[in-house]
């Protein structure tokens, strides 16, 4: 009989750390955890990039027509009069992007259910500044094709120790 470890939260608070693990150890490629909440995390991370993996080549390209603002030398926008108000002027450009076929798009929604939106501090030091970061393309572009060939087994568990404060075992959660 399969169970789920409980780890002493309610369902609710378990599912947010188990996502907010998850979403972590995308981000940043390796996180410091508990070994069980480690191994519940995995079976949450493996099925996403597994899924990346396979839909990773399935978009086609598509050239539209887009609007975007002219702009000077100082990379301001260019304004014109038209009956005494000023308009900025736009020109028509050709533009190049990937659109998801039917079945990537669901892999991309259910990358959404599970994943946080997330952001990563550009300036560790200075703590102003978030960059955001888009995951699921992170989960498409970066790490669909570093584990393309691979069948499975995308992190890796390593023990590092009994923590200080109750003795629980610490483990390094990294992508291999």
């Amino acid at each position: 009989m399969s169970t789920v470890r409980k780890l002493g939260r309610t369902t609710s608070q378990r599912r947010a750390m188990l996502r907010s693990l998850a979403t972590q150890v995308l981000i940043h490629g390796k996180i410091k955890t508990t070994e069980t909440r480690a191994k519940e995390a995995k079976k949450i991370v493996e099925p996403l990039i597994a899924l990346a993996c396979k839909e990773a080549d399935n978009f086609e390209t598509v050239t539209v027509k887009a609007k975007v603002a002219r702009k000077d030398k100082d990379g301001n926008r260019v304004k014109e009069d038209v009956n005494g108000k000023k308009k900025t002027v736009y020109d028509l450009v050709d533009k190049t992007i990937k659109k998801d076929k039917p079945s990537r798009l669901a892999a991309r929604r259910k990358m959404l259910s599970v994943l946080y939106p997330a952001s990563k501090l550009e300036d560790e030091k200075k703590k102003k500044s978030k960059k955001s970061i888009d995951l699921v393309a992170k989960l498409f572009d970066e790490y669909a094709p570093k584990y393309k060939d691979r069948k499975g087994g995308y992190t890796r568990i390593v023990k590092i120790g009994q923590r200080v404060g109750d003795q629980a075992m610490e483990v390094l959660f990294e992508l291999v």
